[in-house]
This record gives structure tokens, sequence and C-alpha cells, in this order.
């Protein structure tokens, strides 16, 4: 069966994560130098850990958080007010056919690793991984 020239895997296509980058690097920019007219906005440090984009390139999700986590409502706030700016600074810096229309939202990714860090220092999980560790020395 021939493959067609559309991506029909679950995963994100190559330009979808070569825009997406772009996207965030650009976001992250702006938010640095305090290109847009919000003082509020301004004032806070805010992390762009990834941007989505969808597989027609016209809406584009960012990940945000801002520095230590705290804040992070007043943030999005900020964010999804100035979007519209936002959108018109990412457009100006790169080349795309589409200006895409840029949501927010809070990114989950350090609470998940945290989680992980806390699953992996149970005692049952290091008593059941001691365990595989002896049966693979058994086995050598």
């Amino acid at each position: 069966m021939a493959k067609g020239r559309f991506n029909t895997g679950s995963g994100p296509s190559q330009r979808q994560l070569r825009v997406g980058e772009l996207i965030r690097r650009t976001l992250s920019d702006v938010l640095a130098r305090g290109d847009i007219h919000d003082p509020e906005l301004n004032r806070m440090s805010i992390t762009v850990g990834e941007v989505r984009t969808s597989p027609d390139l016209k809406v584009a999700t960012a990940f945000v958080l801002p520095l230590g986590g705290q804040h992070a409502e007043e943030a999005l706030s900020a964010l999804r007010r100035n979007r519209h700016e936002l959108r018109r600074a990412v457009s100006k810096a790169l080349t795309l056919k589409f200006s895409p229309e840029i949501r927010f939202a809070i990114d989950q990714t350090f609470d998940q690793m945290d989680e992980t860090r806390r699953l992996l220092t149970q005692d049952t999980v290091l008593r059941d991984v001691a365990h595989t560790e002896d049966d693979e020395d058994d086995e050598a």
C-alpha cells in the first residue's frame, strides 16, 4: 500500500514540528525583549516550553509557564489579552503563508516530572526495581 503525501500517523509531521519550534523561539524572544505594549505582561518572566501546531498550521498552541510557576493564571490572562499583538509579532518575524492563531495553555510538563519522580521513589517501586535487577544478575 503506497503512502500518500499526508501524514496519517499519530504524531505531528516534520513540518508541524519545525514551524512549532520557530514560533516557540519567536514568542520567547518577543516576550524576553518586552516588545508587547502591556506593562503587566512585560513584568513577567514567561517560559515558552513548547508550541504545537494544527496539521494545517493555522492554529498554534503555546504551552507556557511563568518563572517559578507562580501566578500562572495571571500570566495566561495577560497572554490571552495580548494574543493579537503577539500574533502580529510572530507573523512579522516568520515567513509563513498564514499567520497562525495563537492559543495559550499552562505547561504541565514540570508537574508531570515531579509526579514521576515521586512515584519512582516509592518503596514498592524501589523494591520491584531491585527485584528485577536481581533476576537479571541470576540469568547472567
